[in-house]
């Protein structure tokens, strides 16, 4: 039989074929029949006969499933089907094609020859060694969360491919299949562009573009670059939030040491947040964002099941929220017509420290652009109806209005950014006057999701809160009123009454007094907008803080936020309405020890703040 020699090529490339005798890789090639599986179609349903073939993706994508919930998100290379084909057993997952998807399916009788010579039964080993699931080849996820803490040039597999802007396409094409690549970089002077296999299938082989082209014509530019010393952790937010699988990685010194990917980062649980966000992005309309919406809260029981940590679950929450907030909003000024004026949409709170969970309201505002065509009134009156049909969108997405009105859809929250300033200023000027405070703690944790470009972020305004020592005195006993849910005797402080009674607040009682000090900490350090572990960094670094003080303060944040993911993991589960009350009796003897010390800790921290804070305005 013929074999097709970009076959084996391909298959060369990839574990467990790599590895394989040449011979043996070309006895499988032989073997291949290609399949084409549309967009959506479904390549095996769960439950069923047992596999008589191995597939292979060529292109595309496939997501793995198990009862509905996304576990995989399968590239190009990556094999499926090995698992039931080996062990005779029906199928443990469904598969379907979320684009239009080549395969190469290779018969059991001549895979199963190749992948029991010694090598492929040592990458089948590492399989069920690393997977008890069998679902997939990706690392544990205990050392996915280390590998996601370390400097992502840790994750940088291969020295880069770099071309000048005038190479055609075709020797691009060439260089990246001998180089075993899936993305080049353009080298464009002062800055860099990038093409990735994607490019070349969407816009040379699908849109009809020459291969004598430049790569100039495909390219994205400029292209986004991580320092290599960046956490893995925050390269895979930037990946989320900007939609994109491939970061060139740089030297201290600006020179281009090779490119990331998304797998090279993520954990099956992650992978499926490309997914979700692709259906999001995807959705052309409020019924088709409402059904991409139903992905978020299986994966994060996903994610939690598989051990991913509470932060970093958190994290990709927010990111998802992010993208489902920027088309809902897509989707309610198509509906209410060309705006009269820029505008920013801006997350508040939980969203916009990318620490949300299932259980967290949407707070949001809104800041306009003064120099428009229209009045006052009349910008009003057509943001009121953006903001209105937004927040009925995402709640229909299943997010929860803020019940204290602290929301775009509330007047109150929506200003011109020259108002905004003004407004700040007020308050710096003096604080003491009515829920200054207040609106101060809201408005620091802000962060643009939607019309970015239309203006600064509002939390900028607070690099001048260093300089106002009386604001930041009233800041900190704002903070300091706070106090953790533990009583005088050691015991644990309950809701006395309402619908919660006997309960602990996991989120008012006991996260609250922590991200406050932390949050008065970040504008002591002129930090603004970010995540409460970012700002008792920079707490320690400016001197506001103690290093074993915020050492503290952190490990009960993590405490306190893995408890209300769980326990929102277990309603979920359950089926019921998720919220952040706990039964203390239903904590075990150990956590209910651990939560009473962290509680009594961060205690001690508040009264050693205090005692240094000199509190005379």
């Amino acid at each position: 039989m013929t074999v097709a020699p970009d076959i084996v090529e391909f298959l060369r490339r990839y574990p467990p074929f790599n590895e394989l005798d040449p011979m043996a890789v070309e006895h499988l090639g032989s073997a291949v029949e290609i399949e084409f599986h549309p967009a959506g179609e479904i390549i095996f349903s769960q439950g069923g006969q047992p596999m008589e073939f191995l597939r292979v993706i060529r292109a595309g994508a496939v997501e793995v499933l198990n009862d509905g919930q996304v576990l995989d998100l399968m590239g190009p290379g990556e094999m499926f089907g090995h698992a039931s084909m080996l062990s005779g057993l029906p199928t443990g997952f469904e598969a379907r094609a979320v684009e239009d998807t080549l395969t190469y399916r290779i018969p059991s009788g001549v895979a199963s020859q190749v992948l029991a010579e010694p090598r492929g039964l040592r990458y089948l080993a590492r399989l069920l060694l690393e997977d008890r699931h069998h679902l997939r080849s990706g690392p544990r996820p205990e050392i996915v969360r280390d590998q996601l803490r370390q400097p992502v040039r840790g994750a940088v597999r291969s020295s880069p491919v770099i071309c000048e802007p005038g190479t055609t396409l075709r020797e691009a094409a060439q260089r990246m299949t001998a180089a075993g690549a899936t993305a080049l970089i353009v080298d464009l002077g002062g800055s860099l562009g990038i093409v990735t296999d994607a490019d070349l299938r969407s816009r040379v082989v699908a849109g009809g573009l020459s291969s004598d082209s430049p790569v100039s014509d495909v390219m994205t530019a400029p292209a986004f670059t991580v320092p290599g010393e960046r956490p893995g952790s925050e390269v895979l937010l930037d990946m989320l939030d900007r939609g994109v699988r491939h970061f060139p990685v740089t030297s201290p010194t600006g020179r281009v040491i090779g490119i990331v990917e998304d797998h090279d980062l993520v954990a099956v649980e992650n992978r499926s947040s490309f997914s979700m966000r692709r259906a999001v992005t995807r959705a052309g309309t409020i019924e088709e964002l409402i059904q991409a919406s139903t992905m978020l809260r299986p994966a994060v029981i996903s994610m939690t099941r598989g051990g991913m940590a509470a932060l970093d679950v958190m994290s990709v929450f927010s990111v998802v929220a992010d993208a489902l907030t920027r088309r809902a909003l897509d989707l309610a000024v198509a509906q209410a017509g060309e705006a009269p004026a820029q505008f920013s949409w801006l997350a508040l709170g939980s969203q916009a420290r990318r620490e949300a969970l299932p259980s967290s309201d949407l707070d949001s505002a809104i800041a306009w652009i003064d120099e428009a065509d229209g009045d006052e009134q009349m910008i009003r009156q057509y943001l009121g109806l953006v903001a209105t049909a937004a927040t009925d969108i995402l709640v229909r997405c299943g997010f929860r209005p803020d019940e204290h009105r602290v929301s775009a859809s509330d007047p109150l929250f929506v200003r011109s950014l020259s108002s905004w300033r003004q407004e700040f200023r007020s308050f710096f000027d003096d604080p003491t006057q009515d829920k200054a405070l207040v609106i101060v703690s809201v408005l620091v944790d802000s962060r643009p999701v939607w019309g970015v470009e239309s203006g600064p972020a509002i939390a900028d305004m607070f690099q001048l809160a260093p300089s106002r020592p009386r604001l930041l005195r009233l800041l900190a006993r704002f903070a300091l009123s706070h106090k953790p849910p533990v009583g005088f005797m050691g015991g644990l402080v309950v809701e006395s009454s309402g619908e919660h009674r006997n309960r602990l607040d996991l989120k008012s009682g006991a996260m609250a007094p922590i991200t406050d000090l932390a949050r008065w900490a970040g504008i002591a350090a002129g930090v603004a907008c970010a995540s409460t572990t970012t700002r008792l960094s920079a707490g320690v670094d400016s001197g506001i803080l103690k290093a074993s003080d915020a050492l503290t303060l952190q490990d009960a944040f993590e405490l306190v936020c893995q408890l209300r993911l769980d326990h929102q993991v277990a309603q979920l589960e359950a089926g019921v309405e998720v919220d952040d009350f706990v039964d203390p009796d239903e904590l075990s003897p150990l956590i209910r020890s651990y939560l009473k010390e962290a509680f009594h800790a961060v205690a001690s921290v508040q009264r050693r703040i205090g005692n240094e804070i000199p509190w005379a305005l």
